[in-house]
C-alpha cells in the first residue's frame, strides 16, 4: 500500500460499518476477495455476523454513529490485526419529510451520516498521521452532491458527510491521508425499497447492484480519486447545478411536482 500509486488491498486492513447488508456488505465481499482482512460492524449483530463469516472476516456488533461504537471497532481491529489502512464510512439512514419530520429523526440521521464519520477521523487520525498513510471512504450519495427529494435530513445530512471528506482531503492530503467520497444514485438495496413510490419511480430504472457500486469502489481505489460516480452521469447533474442553481432548482421541482401527482 503506497499513498502515491494507489491503495492496494491484498493484506489491507480494512472497517466496514453498516456491513451487514447493501453497499457495505457487496464492499466487504469484494474486498476480501482483493486479499483485504475486513471487520465488518452493524448495529444488526446477526447480519455483520453472517458477512462476516461468508468471507473470514471480523463481525463486530456496533453502532457507528455513536462514540463508544467507533472506539470499539477500531480498537478491536487494532488488537486483532494491527492497524486500521481504510475506514469505509457507510452507514447510513434516510427518514422521510420536512421540517416536520419528528426531530429525532433529524438528530438520528445527523448522528448517523455525519458524526458518525466525524468521531471516526477524530479516532483515526493520531495514528494515520504518525503512519503517514491511511484512508477514509465516505459512502456520501448523490444526493449529497444534488438533492433528495422527499427526504430533508437524508439530502442536509448528506450533504455534510461530503462537505466532511472534502474537508478531510483538504486539511490532510499532503500527510499521507487519502479521503474519497463514493456517491452513487439509485442502488437496489433495502433503502430504496423502502423509499416512497415516487422517489423509486425516479431512480429505479438506472439503479444498480450493490455488487457493482463495490466494483466501482475497487477501481477508484487505484487511483485515489475523491468522488467516485457508479453513475457517471450525476457529474453532468453537478456541474449543471453549479452553472445555473436557479434553473436547476425548477427542473427539481418539476419533479417534485410529478412525485406530488403519484401519490
Amino acid at each position: 500500500m503506497t499513498a502515491d500509486t494507489g491503495f492496494d488491498l491484498q493484506g489491507a486492513r480494512v472497517i466496514v460499518t453498516g456491513g451487514g447488508g447493501g453497499i457495505g456488505a457487496a464492499m466487504a465481499r469484494r474486498f476480501a476477495a482483493a486479499g483485504a482482512v475486513v471487520v465488518v460492524t452493524d448495529v444488526d449483530g446477526a447480519a455483520a455476523a453472517e458477512v462476516a463469516w461468508q468471507i473470514g472476516g471480523l463481525a463486530i456488533t456496533a453502532d457507528a454513529a455513536s462514540e463508544a461504537g467507533v472506539q470499539r471497532t477500531i480498537a478491536a481491529t487494532i488488537e486483532e490485526f494491527g492497524a486500521v489502512d481504510l475506514y469505509c464510512a457507510n452507514a447510513g439512514i434516510a427518514p422521510e419529510g420536512g421540517p416536520e419530520a419528528a426531530a429525532a429523526s433529524w438528530t438520528r440521521a445527523w448522528d448517523v451520516n455525519v458524526m458518525a464519520h466525524v468521531r471516526a477521523a477524530e479516532a483515526l487520525l493520531p495514528s494515520w498521521l504518525e503512519r503517514g498513510r491511511g484512508r477514509f471512504l465516505t459512502t456520501a450519495s448523490a444526493a449529497g452532491m444534488l438533492t433528495m427529494l422527499g427526504s430533508a435530513p437524508y439530502a442536509v445530512t448528506k450533504h455534510g458527510a461530503l462537505a466532511f471528506a472534502e474537508w478531510l482531503s483538504i486539511t490532510y492530503r499532503h500527510r499521507g491521508i487519502t479521503v474519497q467520497a463514493l456517491c452513487p444514485q439509485g442502488v437496489r438495496t433495502s433503502m430504496l425499497a423502502e423509499a416512497g413510490p415516487g422517489v423509486r419511480s425516479l431512480v429505479e430504472p438506472t439503479a444498480i447492484s450493490p455488487e457493482e457500486a463495490a466494483d466501482v469502489v475497487v477501481e477508484a481505489l487505484a487511483d485515489d480519486r475523491f468522488l467516485v460516480l457508479p453513475h457517471p452521469e450525476i457529474a453532468d447533474a453537478y456541474r449543471a447545478r453549479a452553472a445555473d442553481t436557479g434553473r436547476w432548482i425548477a427542473g427539481m421541482n418539476a419533479l417534485q411536482r410529478k412525485i406530488e401527482k403519484k401519490r
